[in-house]
């Protein structure tokens, strides 16, 4: 009751109950692949969680430090502050490496889940008009978690995380002109200074979560403003939305989601060990560890300095250092061609159309190869980042692997995306449903450059026509409007029109334009009623039993009556007869 009147005070100020109820019904496809942004979403709120409660106990400071604690092997050493209480987070205070692992893996899930959601986006040509935006506040996103990554990665000043450090600090070093004042301008001073972990703290856990909840918010808004994209299929156009409400189906998935995600996480905490920095020992400049590979995302960086090869050169006077290709260029490519996609596939294609259904992937080929070849590119970098701890468990010579992996970068992204770009105009043009389906026939004629009738709109999907012969348009009157629905007799699927028109051919226009390519056939009568569901089956039936039973409870009851009267009339005393002349004459005297 307290809650009712506060929520009708604050609708009474506020006037929310309008918003509420269209946020609440709004209409979200049941596709799983949608569920990818959401992932990403609730591992950054575990993030936060246990960044909060980390924060608490980890110490940003270069300052020397005394370790005391249960970690035997380290105990009365003298390191860093940071790393003094790293040690003791994991060791000395409670849970406190339960977090600190859960914290981390939920890292690796974020950037992970962002670069699913990023592919589905782009083989589905989600980003197109008018998404443009949000794709870029996507990959914008990406770059910051990126970052984020890297510089919690940094904060404990372990070993590890230090090289890491020295070989991004020298990565950034090598711009041209630039690259030093850069350097000690994020640094606070030369390498390694006294102000660099304070620096990677505030921006940790400041700076870059202040951005992405900001552009996070942005880009759920713009997402609730604009009509949700989906899959193309029965019922479903450029101008509708099929799938569940927000309110309250799809939100009970959706927190169903974020409590798996916080058991996957929290399990992944305490039974997989990840980043072990007592094992790693405190930072020192002069020393490395080796083998040494960081995380997952960064990784591909890490490959492509170790095969790309040691080329210098001075331009004007001023030397061109080997790291920059590999390290800065390669990076800024790569982000520079994600954000401009969307314009240059619409610049290739010219369509300036706004789509709301997405594509299959095997619908646009050029677009599926360039984009196998590009994740086929960076996962062989993200190996070869590895080519060290490959080389010791094969017992094969680590020059050997590096040879090896510089000719697989080179070749296998272009087979790869070769590969697709054939399969996807296969199955376009033949009548295979899947990879499994294909045939030598449908490859050979896939390498075959089709000629299109001319006028053809070149950047219309070519789509290969298919069997509807179980598919029928169904329309029937009712009173003075029309209604229709769309039969599929081999799926068993019923999907009745929305609205009703008012002739025949409006409802045969709005058939077509739902379901083009299906024959049309008019029913006489309006389709039976559907069977009821087992909730409406059940309280029929209890209402059918009630019924019956009161009935038969009223006959009872007045059977009853109807035996009691007699005898009452038999127990009443009969009347004297002056009585009964008095009674029928009106008795009395006047």
């Amino acid at each position: 009751m307290i809650t009712d009147r506060l929520a009708r005070a604050l609708d009474d100020r506020l006037r929310l109950s309008p918003l509420t109820r269209r946020a609440l019904a709004k209409i979200f496809p049941d596709h799983w692949s949608f569920m990818l942004g959401e992932l990403a979403l609730y591992s950054f709120v575990a993030l936060l969680l246990t960044g909060v409660y980390l924060t608490f106990f980890f110490d940003a400071s270069n300052g020397d430090r005394v370790y005391r604690g249960e970690y035997a092997p380290l105990d009365g050493s003298t390191t860093s502050a940071a790393y003094a209480s790293t040690v003791r987070l994991s060791w000395d205070v409670r849970a406190g490496l339960l977090i600190r692992q859960t914290h981390h893996w939920a890292a690796l899930v974020f950037v992970a889940a962002i670069v699913l959601h990023l592919a589905r986006i782009f083989f589905t040509g989600a980003f197109r008009k008018p998404r443009e935006l949000n794709w870029l506040i996507g990959v914008t996103m990406l770059t910051l978690a990126l970052a984020n990554g890297f510089t919690g990665y940094s904060l404990p000043d372990d070993l590890l995380s230090g090289v890491g450090l020295r070989i991004l600090t020298s990565v950034v070093e090598s711009i041209p002109l630039v690259g030093a004042w850069l350097a000690a301008l994020a640094l606070g001073g030369e390498f390694p200074s006294d102000a660099m972990i304070p620096r990677m703290f505030v921006a940790h856990v400041l700076l870059v979560p202040a951005i992405l909840v900001a552009l996070i918010s942005l880009h759920l808004g713009i997402l609730v403003r604009q009509k949700h994209s989906q899959f193309p299929g029965p019922g479903r156009t450029e101008h509708n939305v099929v799938g569940s409400r927000l309110w309250p189906s799809y939100a009970l998935r959706s927190l169903a989601l974020f409590a798996w995600v916080l058991a996957v996480l929290f399990a992944l905490g305490g039974l997989v060990q990840i980043n072990p920095v007592w094992l790693y020992g405190p930072f020192e400049p002069a020393e490395a560890t080796s083998p040494a590979q960081p995380d997952w995302y960064v990784a591909w960086g890490d490959g492509a300095l170790r095969l790309f090869p040691p080329w210098e050169f001075r331009i004007a006077g001023h030397l061109v250092p080997g790291p920059l290709f590999p390290g800065v260029v390669l990076g800024g490519v790569t982000f520079l061609a994600l954000y401009a996609w969307p314009f240059a596939e619409r610049l290739r294609t010219k369509d300036r159309s706004a789509h709301h259904l997405l594509d299959r992937p095997r619908d646009h080929p050029v677009r599926l190869g360039v984009g196998v070849g590009a994740l086929t590119f960076y996962a062989v970098l993200t190996v070869a980042a590895g080519d060290d701890i490959i080389a010791r468990l094969v017992r094969v010579p680590v020059y050997d692997l590096l040879s090896l992996f510089r000719v697989l970068v080179l070749v296998l992204p272009l087979l790869a995306g070769l590969l697709a770009f054939l399969v996807a105009r296969a199955l376009r043009r033949g009548d295979a449903a899947g990879i499994g389906e294909l045939t030598r026939a449908d490859l050979r004629r896939a390498t075959h450059r089709s000629i299109r009738p001319p006028g053809a709109d070149s950047g219309e999907p070519e789509t290969p026509a298919r069997d509807r012969s179980g598919e029928r348009i169904e329309m029937w009157p009712e009173g003075d409007l029309w209604r229709w629905r769309y039969r599929d007799g081999d799926r068993h699927l019923v999907i009745t029109g929305s609205r009703a028109v008012l002739s025949e051919e409006e409802a045969a226009s709005a058939a077509r334009l739902a379901y083009p390519g299906v024959d049309r056939v008019v029913v006489p009568g309006p389709p039976p009623a559907p069977p009821p569901g087992p909730v409406r089956a059940a309280l029929r039936g209890w209402g059918r039993a009630a019924a019956a039973g009161s009935l038969l409870l009223a006959a009872l009851l007045n059977r009853r009556r109807d035996r009691r009267r007699p005898e009452r009339e038999r127990a009443e005393p009969a009347a004297p007869p002056e009585t009964a002349d008095k009674a029928s004459t009106g008795g009395g005297r006047t």
